[in-house]
């Protein structure tokens, strides 16, 4: 019995050392299966000054991309095009949709947390006005702690961007939509970062069909191959973006962005928990309106939240590149008309 284990035991070791030999000789290692592929991202955490609270930002390398959705993609709209090839530089993205514990720093008005700062930052930070109170709970009882902050205006996620920046000193936005679409895609072509398959939405999405009538909790599905979470779902994200019609056959080749000029309509990318299949795709492409505070009573309606919008949210992005701070001063005045 020994002999025998000890002869197995010899050949399974020559037949390792063949397979190490061979790869020695050809220069290349054995490839891994298809289904167990990995992909390793660059990732920072920022924590937030005097809190335990911090949040995980990815590295979205520079890059050129295909912009919009082909002719024969199955749902495309005429919005998605024509295609358009698109050079951006890189940044960081935000692993998760932004959550409440993050953005309840912002709207509660605990100015009192951040006493410690210097004073240059804390005046920055105090100068900065604040949301007005919802009308009404803007997560609409769908869960805090650790779900994704929604129901706010553009406006007033920039504002919050704005708050952060100067809390953190390191500058964040939201993405441009060519930024968004680049790291929704990560490096694919098809309909999803999946592929086309629609039946594989299930593992990576939280949508109409699986949603149970609410959002989820971040990062419940599967990421993308950046290590991006809910990019397909769970909440819509708000881009940086004035929506137009045509814009890929108006915007630059080089990190395109359409200013805005106006409140609505703005550019919301990836669709959510209320939202069917063919709303998730990656060049997808939705349109704000002021629907999105049709319930609103008050007069004027608020600048802060939207009523009916609680199936959005959004991403933080931070350029590697750092803005000066006259380049900062300068694009706070563009998106906040300051």
């Amino acid at each position: 019995m020994l002999r025998i284990a000890s002869r197995v035991f010899n050949f399974l070791l020559v037949a390792l050392l063949l397979i190490s030999l061979e790869s020695c000789k050809t220069g290349k290692s054995v490839a891994p299966e298809p289904d167990k592929k990995m992909h390793t991202a660059e990732i920072f955490t920022e924590n937030i000054p005097v809190t335990d609270i911090s949040f995980e930002m990815v590295l979205i390398p520079e890059g050129k991309f295909t912009m919009g959705s082909p002719e024969g993609q199955v749902n495309r709209k005429a919005d998605e095009g024509p295609v358009k090839d698109v050079e951006l530089d890189a940044f960081y993205m935000g692993k998760y949709e932004l959550g409440w514990e993050v953005f309840e720093l912002f709207f509660k008005q605990n100015k009192e947390l951040f006493q410690t700062l210097d004073a240059d930052r804390l005046n920055n930070i105090d100068a900065i006005t604040r949301p007005s109170p919802p009308y009404e709970d803007p997560s609409y009882g769908m869960g805090k702690v650790g779900y994704p902050a929604i129901s706010m205006s553009t406006y007033s996620a920039l504002v919050f961007c704005k708050w952060l920046s100067t809390v953190t000193g390191r500058f964040y936005r939201l993405p441009t939509e060519a930024e968004w679409e680049y790291a929704a895609k990560a490096g694919t072509n098809t309909a999803y970062s999946f592929g086309d398959d629609v039946t594989k939405l299930d593992e990576y999405a939280v949508y109409y069909k699986n949603s149970n009538n609410q959002y989820a909790k971040v990062g419940s599905k599967l990421p993308n191959p950046w290590g991006l979470y809910d990019m397909h779902g769970n909440v819509s994200e708000w881009t940086l973006d004035e929506y137009k019609e045509n814009a890929f056959a108006v915007t630059e080749s080089k990190n395109p962005w359409v200013k805005p000029t106006v409140i609505h309509p703005r550019v919301i990318k990836g669709g959510s928990w209320d939202d069917d299949a063919k709303t998730l795709r990656s060049s997808a492409r939705i349109a704000s309106s002021l629907k999105l505070q049709k319930r609103d009573p008050q007069i004027p309606k608020s600048f802060w939240w939207n009523t009916d919008s609680n199936f959005i949210g959004f991403r933080l992005v931070s350029p590697i590149v750092q803005p000066s701070k006259e380049e900062q001063k300068q694009f706070w005045q563009t998106v906040l008309d300051e």
